[in-house]
């Protein structure tokens, strides 16, 4: 009796607790008004790193945090057809812009400023938001963009260790999951935009390569393989294994053959056991909402809820726990652009689900 009366109310605390949180749509409006008030330079469209301009290791932001930005502005677009949010990051975005031969791509730091390194994987999550745009939108300027980027991270192929793309620009150490899984996306977009063979051609490839030298046993996906030596970094993120996992739905999407949604089932499963402890997934938000997308993606052909409860649980526990005063995330006091992208796009994507549901 004693049991029953203290399980009843702690999950009478549980559910008081979760009615006290903000929606998700609250969330992103706090979130998107402290980046415009905290994080944004009004002069000329770029964005901060973090909100402590004295701790920041440039005037303004890298790419990459741009990267979860773009994405984030296109699931808020998402749930307001009509707004224009993506365009103010299109335009930060064109400002790295860099037209270095053999390939025109976005380089890490805006053109502006300083010439700097121009990594593959920047440009593919930059291309996959374009993309999601494209297929909303039908706007030109996403597509051909995608197309650009497309033939920029082409020029990070060659048959070292077998095929696989490089990280970087220039630097020949590593081939990445980073690198390749969201190839893999790109190419797997273009084609179905495009019915064109060569994307699904590049797509399958560097799909078998990445399983071939960088799965690991259980599912999930180790960081890099090192050049020339062919040995395994075996760090494990979230955001690797989210791209290969969103890579075996939209095959299975496009060919129909079931043992791609056997594989995105399993890689599912390993994620969740690898990556969910104690109510928190690791405190890499924007990685996190790269593997979001994987599950959300399954979950829409399965119907698994079993996919979305842990993410909708960790976001919880961040919003409880990680919050400062202004509404901005963060574990750490000066609270990073990169962060509160990456919560916006949890948010809208789990906001999202819950109106198809």
């Amino acid at each position: 009796m004693k049991k029953t009366i203290i399980l009843l109310l702690s999950a009478f605390f549980s559910i008081t607790v979760k009615a006290q949180l903000p929606d998700y749509k609250t969330r992103i409006k706090y979130l998107y008004e402290g980046i415009n008030k905290q994080l944004t330079d009004k002069k000329n469209g770029l964005y901060y790193e973090t909100t402590d301009s004295a701790k920041n290791e440039n005037p303004h932001s890298w790419l990459w945090p741009l990267c979860a930005l773009i994405q984030a502005t296109n699931e808020m677009e998402v749930l307001q057809p009509g707004q224009k949010y993506m365009q103010q990051v299109v335009n930060a975005i064109d400002q790295y812009y860099s037209n270095k031969p053999p390939f025109p791509g976005y380089q890490d730091y805006p053109l502006t400023e300083r010439k700097s390194s121009r990594f593959y994987d920047d440009n593919q999550w930059i291309a996959i938001a374009y993309l999601d745009a494209y297929h909303r939108t039908n706007n030109k300027k996403y597509l051909h963009s995608s197309e650009m980027i497309y033939r920029f991270m082409m020029g990070g192929l060659d048959t070292a260790s077998g095929g696989g793309l490089y990280w970087k620009e220039g630097d020949k150490n590593t081939k990445n999951t980073c690198s390749n899984g969201p190839g893999i996306l790109v190419a797997l977009q273009l084609y179905k935009i495009t019915k064109q063979q060569h994307y699904l051609n590049t797509a399958l490839t560097l799909y078998k390569w990445v399983n071939k030298y960088l799965q690991a046993p259980s599912g999930v996906y180790y960081d890099n393989i090192q050049i020339p030596s062919l040995k395994i970094g075996m760090a494990t993120y979230t955001y690797n294994t989210g791209t290969m996992l969103q890579s075996n739905v939209l095959l299975y999407r496009l060919t129909h053959d079931p043992k791609y949604l056997a594989e995105a089932q399993r890689i599912a499963k390993a994620g969740k056991a690898e990556f969910f402890k104690n109510g928190r997934l690791p405190g890499n938000y924007w990685f996190n909402a790269v593997m979001l997308r994987g599950y959300i993606d399954l979950f829409k052909i399965d119907s698994n809820k079993e996919w979305m409860t842990f993410f909708e649980e960790d976001a919880d526990n961040i919003w409880k726990t990680e919050r400062d005063t202004s509404n901005l995330l963060g574990p750490k006091p000066a609270k990073s652009l990169i962060d509160q992208a990456a919560m916006i796009e949890i948010c809208g994507r789990l906001q999202e689900l819950n109106e198809i549901k």
